[in-house]
């Protein structure tokens, strides 16, 4: 197991705060030399603020782009490697239309946009919006890359430590104050180790819950000595078992070790929903998701699985119901339209209000590949697979309105 980020979140205020970007970059040399000598590795270090339309009086796209850049430039001298600006909203419309040209001019800088929220309920037009995102986004660069730094938001709370969704709020007892810090880790491989030792299904939600937990401890005794010592709060974990892109850190393989034949075939949402409740049992800090990543572009047997078309968009997004954080690194065909793409952010926004819980999009339409054709990616983080087919038309009547609306929670 390793930690995939230390992200820090903050008031940068506008113009910055250069103190408070200085004490950031103290308090991660700090932390970071505490969790290597605790044995952990940590793979990146990450800023969020609190979201850019509050952080600006006008957010038009050179006032955004400007915040945007002078702070990519400062915290990479405070030694952190990315950066969130936080979601658009619906309360700015204007907002969600600047984030492709910020996209498009910085290297290192993540965005999103909400579509649904526990106070709004699901919102027409800021679906819309971010479907143009995505649709302009993908042609910033001939693969699609720009993607990576963008989701559609459903019901993300602050104080989520992954990318993009990130920022810093004031729900969850957050304020915009006092910075906190949490941690995301990259834990699929416990998964994995806990069902290739075990002797049946009880001892494998046991042996995992136990793992979580055992790591959970230790890295919460750290983070607190850390915050302590550097006036910040400790916010917790989410440990929703991000994958790497090789066997043995693989959440698909851990699915298929239950005893699932290929993930995508029947059984493997209740090998997602296994695993998700044997996380549910387990005691520690959270904040986040805590749910299960599936990131197909990001693990070696789901990108497998695809590439073999057992796996498919409809699949993944049905494994959101049970377990997931949503749709994650989705390589899409390049001529997918922005009508197909709400169409496909709306069931995830749906998907969200119904269950109550967070989910996410990241959508990644690829120009010039079409459905079947393989990815040909160049990330460490990526496993390359195939393009999948887009099962969508444009939406009518209705849902072509500009109405926000809510689904009770399913009690």
């Amino acid at each position: 197991m390793k930690i995939r980020s230390i992200t820090y979140f903050v008031n940068p205020g506008w113009p910055i705060n250069h103190k408070a970007i200085e004490q950031a970059g103290t308090f991660l040399v700090d932390a970071k030399g505490a969790f290597d000598q605790g044995g952990y590795e940590v793979q990146t270090s990450r800023l969020a603020t609190i979201p850019f339309p509050d952080l600006l009086d006008e957010w038009q796209a050179g006032e955004v782009l400007s915040l945007a850049q002078t702070l990519q430039e400062a915290i990479k001298s405070a030694g952190f490697e990315y950066l969130s600006i936080g979601p658009a909203s619906p309360g700015f419309p204007g907002s969600y239309e600047v984030i492709p040209e910020v996209l498009s001019r910085t290297e290192n800088v993540f965005l999103s946009g909400v579509i649904a929220s526990p106070q709004m309920g699901i919102s027409l037009p800021a679906i819309r919006a971010c479907a143009e995102v995505i649709s302009r986004a993908a042609h910033i660069s001939p693969d699609g890359f720009a993607n990576l730094r963008f989701a559609a938001l459903a019901n993300v709370p602050s104080g989520c430590p992954f990318f993009p969704a990130a920022y810093l709020g004031y729900e969850n007892g957050f304020g915009n104050e006092k910075p906190i810090f949490a941690l995301a880790t990259e834990a699929a491989d416990l998964a994995l180790d806990a069902f290739t030792s075990a002797g049946g299904l009880s001892e494998a939600r046991e042996r995992l819950r136990l793992s979580v937990e055992t790591q959970a401890q230790e890295l919460t005794r750290i983070a607190d000595k850390v915050a302590g010592r550097n006036g910040v709060s400790f916010a917790g974990l989410d440990f929703s078992l991000a994958p790497f892109p090789e066997r043995a850190r693989s959440i698909g393989a851990a699915i298929e070790e239950l005893g699932v034949a290929a993930v995508g075939l029947h059984g493997s949402l209740a090998g997602a929903a296994f695993i998700t409740d044997a996380l549910d049992r387990a005691k520690f800090r959270r904040v986040g998701f805590n749910g299960l990543f599936i990131p197909l572009l990001e693990d070696v047997v789901l990108a497998t699985r695809a590439a073999q078309e057992t796996l498919t968009l409809n699949d993944l997004l049905l494994y959101s119901a049970v377990c997931g954080t949503g749709l994650d690194t989705i390589p899409l065909p390049g001529d997918v339209t922005v009508e197909q793409l709400a169409a496909i952010l709306l069931d995830v926004a749906a998907l969200s209000q119904r269950l109550g819980k967070p989910l996410t999009a990241r959508l990644m339409p690829v120009p010039g590949k079409k459905a079947g054709d393989s990815t040909a990616f160049n990330f460490t983080y990526f496993a390359n697979s195939r393009v999948l087919e887009v099962r969508a038309k444009a939406l009518q009547k209705h849902f072509l309105g500009d109405d926000e609306f809510r689904l009770h929670r399913k009690m």
